[in-house]
């Protein structure tokens, strides 16, 4: 992976490893309830251990005031223990005399989960006192942690100022995926964005019109956009006092050569509830009392021929109301269809955000797309076109 420094630039043998992963995971009554996140830094760990190093773990969970039992990491370490099928000792605090004691204590190969580092108001703060406890344990610092990237907290990013930094195995990953995608992908690239609201997703718009060469807009906020072309949405979520601002993007796109390509066709119904009574109509026919939920069947038709033209998809939020049948079924007619093209190798394809990892699970088609990310935040971060304090520190200078 150019331009960062990873694992294949050092020799862990011997050195004390501060590992920054992601270990806030969902729990439900103390226990585990999803573990991806723990099954993403296996690979990480495993080697850093196998190579040698003393692997010292970091991770927030949760979003406590201050030392809270109920936010402690010592269930999530002891699953991730069974996970990679190695010991691992739990450490109660991140920083002084107790886990100074269980570094000094480590030999090769072995490795210790520290208590969250939100435990002290130093790590949100990036406080330069805190860094340097966390430094003193460690003699390089690896960020696996993508999804925490788009913060600059002390072992997020702050450690990155004080050790030789270098991107886990999780992370170049992410990295090299989101490069392909966005920065060197290959053309013709096409971007998919659904989702709620236009207001939450603005930045993300503007940036991909001057880099994608097109765009397909689904879900509410394609309502927005279509609003702003004088359709008639009937009573679907629609954000009217920023027509402008779609106006604005969709101006933009067009100076940049950018396809926008919005629903022709829709699902309407009168009330948002499972299996409401539903009809396909074209966008001359929403009835004054009737809501757009999902896009109808020619606009998916539409999709799929925008993806049989692509060479690379980026995919951030759903194009309709998946979560309630029948109106799942564009989402999954287009993600399936990107799938297959994926398969047969035909088409990059990466897609991120909770939603979206939802729908694509939802379509049984998670493990066909060339990569998913399950970063969130600095997902849409990236991919507005922002910098990420901890994927930055990686960078070679």
């Amino acid at each position: 992976m150019s331009g960062f420094r990873t694992l294949d630039d050092v020799d862990v043998k011997d050195k004390r490893v501060l590992l920054r992963v992601d270990l806030n995971v969902p729990t439900d009554n103390g226990r585990v309830s999803d573990a991806t996140r723990l099954e993403r830094v296996m690979k990480t760990i495993i080697e850093l251990s196998e190579k040698g190093g003393k692997v010292i773990l970091l991770s927030h969970f949760g979003r406590p005031k201050g030392p809270d039992p109920k936010e402690s990491l010592k269930q999530v370490a002891i699953t991730l223990a069974y996970i990679i099928r190695k010991h691992i000792e739990f450490v109660p605090d991140c920083i002084g005399p107790k886990a100074q004691a269980a570094v000094a204590r480590m030999k090769a190969g072995d490795i210790v989960c520290l208590e969250n580092t939100r435990f002290h108001k130093g790590e949100e703060k990036n406080d330069p006192a805190f860094v340097a406890e966390l430094a003193k344990l460690g003699d390089i610092w690896v960020n696996d942690a993508f999804s925490t990237a788009h913060r600059a907290h002390a072992s997020t990013e702050g450690l990155g100022h004080v050790l030789p930094a270098y991107a886990g195995r999780s992370m170049q990953a992410e990295l090299d995926a989101l490069t392909k995608a966005l920065e060197k992908p290959t053309h013709p690239v096409i971007a998919v964005v659904g989702g709620a609201k236009v207001s939450s997703k603005l930045d993300l718009l503007e940036n991909l019109v001057s880099k994608v060469d097109a765009l397909v807009i689904g879900g509410g906020m394609a309502n927005t956009f279509l609003h702003a072309q004088g359709v008639n949405v009937g009573k679907s979520l629609c954000e009217k006092d920023l027509a402008p601002t779609a106006q604005r993007i969709l101006e933009k796109a067009e100076a940049a050569k950018c396809a926008v390509i919005l629903p022709i066709d829709a699902i309407v119904a009168h009330e948002f509830v499972a299996h409401a009574p539903w009809h396909a109509c074209g966008l001359d026919g929403v009835p004054t009392d009737g809501m757009i939920l999902d896009i109808g069947p020619k606009s998916v038709d539409r999709v799929r021929a925008a993806f049989d033209d692509a060479a690379t998809v980026v995919w951030n939020g759903p194009l309709g109301a998946f979560e309630v049948a029948p109106f799942d079924r564009g989402t999954v007619q287009a993600a399936r269809h990107a799938a297959g093209r994926t398969r047969d190798g035909l088409l990059i394809s990466v897609a991120g955000g909770g939603d979206t990892v939802a729908a694509l699970n939802h379509a049984g088609v998670a493990e066909d797309f060339t990569y998913i990310s399950t970063a969130g935040g600095a997902f849409l971060e990236w991919m507005e076109g922002k910098p990420l304090p901890g994927v930055e520190v990686l960078r070679v200078k």
